[in-house]
Parts: C-alpha cells; structure tokens; sequence
C-alpha cells in the first residue's frame, strides 16, 4: 500500500469517526435541554443505534456484497446522512426528531463496515496495517470531543442554556458531505460476490451459519455473556454527558475524550495482556472495569472526588478494548475459515444490536424513576444498576467459562 493510498484512508477513518463523535456523545445532553425529551424518549433515541447495527447486514450482504462498490455506496449513504443531519439540526420537537436520526443510524451503521471492507481491500498484510490506519477514527472522535468543549464551548453551562449543541448536528452534516464526496475517490472495492451465481440467503445475511458455534459450551457462554454486559454499556453511551452536564463538570464533552486516549493505549497493551493472562482472565478484567468505573461514578463528584470521575472516564480503553477486542479475536479462533464472516456478524447482532437495545430501554427506565422534579437526577443511585449487574455478568462467566488456550495472531 502505497502512501497516497495510506493517507486517503486514514482521512477517511478519520472523517467517519468524526462525525460519529460529533453529535452522539452529547445526545442525550442535547435531546434533554433543547427538546425537552423525557428519559424515555431520550433512550428511545439512543437505541436507534441498535436498530442500525440490527439492519446494517442486510445493507451489506443485499447491496454492498453483490451488486456496487463499497467506496460508492460509502459516499451515497454519507451525502444522504448529510441531509438528515441538517434536518436534525432544524428540529425542535422529539416527535419529528424521532425518525431522522432512526433514518440516519439505519444509514450510519453500514458504513462501519463499509470503511473496514474499504481498507482491507487495499491491504496485503491486515494485521499490520490495519491498526496504523484506524487510529485514525479514534483521532477523528477526540477531535470533535476537543472542539464542542474547548474550541466552540457548545457543551458549557451557558453554551447549553443557549442551545448551542444544536451546532453539533450542522458540524457533522458539513463533515458527512465532505467524506460523502471524498469516497467517490478512494481507492475502488468492487463486491465481493459480483460474478457470484450463488443465491444470497437470509441465512448468509444475518450469519447464521455460525448457529453451529453453539455446541461449544465456552461460546456460548461467552455469546450470552456478550449480550448481557452490553446492557450495562448501554447506560455509559445513554447517560454519561447527561450526568457529567448535571453534576456540574466544566467541558465534560472534552474530558469524554479520556476514554479514546486509553483506547489508544490499552489496545498495544492488549497483545501482552492477551498472551499473558489469556481469554478468560482478559474478559474478565474487562467486566470487572465496568463494574469499577459506575462505582466511581455513582461515588465521585466535581469537587475533591472529581480525579473519581476522571478515572471513571478513562476506564473505556480496558472496558472496551479488552472486552471487545478480545472478543473478535475469540470468534474468530472458534470460527475457522468458512465462517469467520458469519461468526463476526452473530456477535455484532448480539452486543450493538440486541444487547445494547435492552441496555438502552432500561437505562431509560431506570432514569425515569430517579427524576426529581426539578428535572435533576438520582445519579448515586441510578450508576450503582449498571454496577451490579456488571459484577454479576462477571461473576457467573467466571463460574461458568472454563480456561482455554487461544493463540493471538498480532
């Protein structure tokens, strides 16, 4: 792969990333104060997300995989995000907010793995190069966390009080036509079954040729435990700028960006702790971080405690990284060469689709219960939910997974 190749390819995990991070991660901040949303209807936008994750597969699998170019499909859903985006923008109502962003993540979702199959396609050794180009995502999400705070002060008490975070949804509709554009000149990825007679199933869609995965009693263990953890996830995507607003924080959105700084470091790290320590013991250092960071949120506050929070924050790159990371890896060690795809795809299903939607209606729930009446919330008690449940996920995979050994391929 050449550097002018290199280069196209991280501006656009850059600007995919960006656009992202530009108007999810003070979602729920935004829908509350300028909308007036109830809990409810905020977690009902949140699990738009999930309906994405849910849908994307058959975008791929009917569209990208047998008939157009991955780069082409990539900047058609990226223009027509655009202008969802901008309605977003214009919107003073849940009502009509509603089926905009559903519209949106229906088309965001997609292209997730639209800018992997681009990537790869240019790629002789994945493994290697993979990692120095999607960085870069991880770049485009703090630099928007950077510039609502720091820059533009969107997300300050009177940036909020104002409704300035509206100008979030114009910043990532300005950034989606641009990368709509630009993915008309990257590098081509033509499909993948194109010339293929064999008919496409609904099978082969939602990847359920890896349903046989499931007598292994150790995946399965792992697939239910996949969905569980991520209810409490859920509650981190939902609920955290909300919470960092009301509890006072100064440029919470900023700080967010913590999280993407430890993702960075804990994904080197990730090789050494997985060959160390191994699967199980990876997993579970994971779940048990989840646990440990609502336990600082529930406790921590914007005073003496605030490092609390801050740490808290930080937590994502262990959280994440070595749950998630981990758990691809494993798939993929389980699955075999046939249906490595499929097995992927099962899991992403599970975790951004069916878990993180239970997550999302429940962290609503539950929020709406510790609502006070002046519009505040219950915050010490509402984090110690996700806390419990995380610890008992970890407790019974603890239980019942047993140890294996499974080889990482750096």
């Amino acid at each position: 792969m050449n550097l002018g190749v290199r280069m196209q390819l991280c501006l656009m995990m850059f600007l995919e990333f960006f656009i992202w991070g530009g108007w999810f991660v003070t979602l729920g901040t935004f829908l509350g104060n300028n909308i007036n949303a109830t809990d409810g209807e905020i977690a009902l936008a949140f699990s738009t997300q999930s309906w994405g994750a849910i849908i994307a597969p058959f975008v791929i699998g009917l569209i990208a995989d047998r008939y157009f170019n991955a780069e082409r499909i990539l900047g058609v859903l990226h223009l027509i995000g655009a202008g969802l985006l901008f309605l977003m923008y214009k919107t003073t109502s849940f009502d009509l907010f509603y089926p905009y962003v559903l519209g949106y993540m229906i088309l965001y979702m997609p292209t997730l793995a639209l800018v992997n199959s681009v990537s790869f396609n240019q790629m002789t050794d994945p493994a290697k190069e993979f990692s120095l180009v999607r960085v870069f995502g991880t770049l485009g999400w703090i630099i928007a966390g950077v510039l609502i705070s720091y820059l533009f002060r969107w997300d300050s008490s009177s940036g909020i009080t104002q409704g300035l975070l509206k100008n979030t949804f114009i910043m990532t509709s300005i950034a989606s036509i641009f990368l709509g554009f630009f993915s008309f000149t990257l590098p081509k990825t033509p499909p993948k079954a194109k010339g293929n007679n064999e008919k496409l199933t609904l099978r082969d869609i939602l990847g359920l040729d890896a349903l046989g995965l499931f007598k292994d009693r150790n995946f399965l263990i792992f697939f239910i435990s996949s969905i569980l953890i991520c209810i409490p996830l859920a509650f981190y995507y939902q609920n955290a700028n909300p919470f960092l607003v009301e509890v006072g924080m100064e440029s919470p959105t900023g700080k967010m960006t913590l999280g993407q700084l430890s993702e960075i470091l804990f994904l080197l790290l990730l090789p050494y702790f997985f060959s160390r320590f191994g699967f199980k013991k990876t997993i579970m250092v994971a779940m048990l971080a989840w646990f440990v960071r609502y336990l600082l949120f529930a406790y921590g506050d914007v005073g003496d405690l605030e490092f609390m929070l801050l740490i808290g924050i930080a937590l994502h790159g262990i959280c994440y990284d070595f749950f998630f990371v981990s758990g691809q890896i494993y798939t993929d060690s389980k699955a075999g060469p046939k249906y490595k795809s499929s097995a992927q795809g099962l899991i992403t299903l599970a975790t951004y689709g069916v878990g993180m939607l239970i997550g999302f209606w429940i962290a609503g729930k539950i929020s709406n219960n510790y609502l006070l009446s002046d519009g505040m919330h219950i915050w010490d008690s509402i984090w110690l939910y996700p806390a419990g449940f995380a610890l008992v996920v970890s407790i019974l995979f603890a239980l019942l997974f047993k140890s294996e050994k499974i080889d990482y391929q750096s």
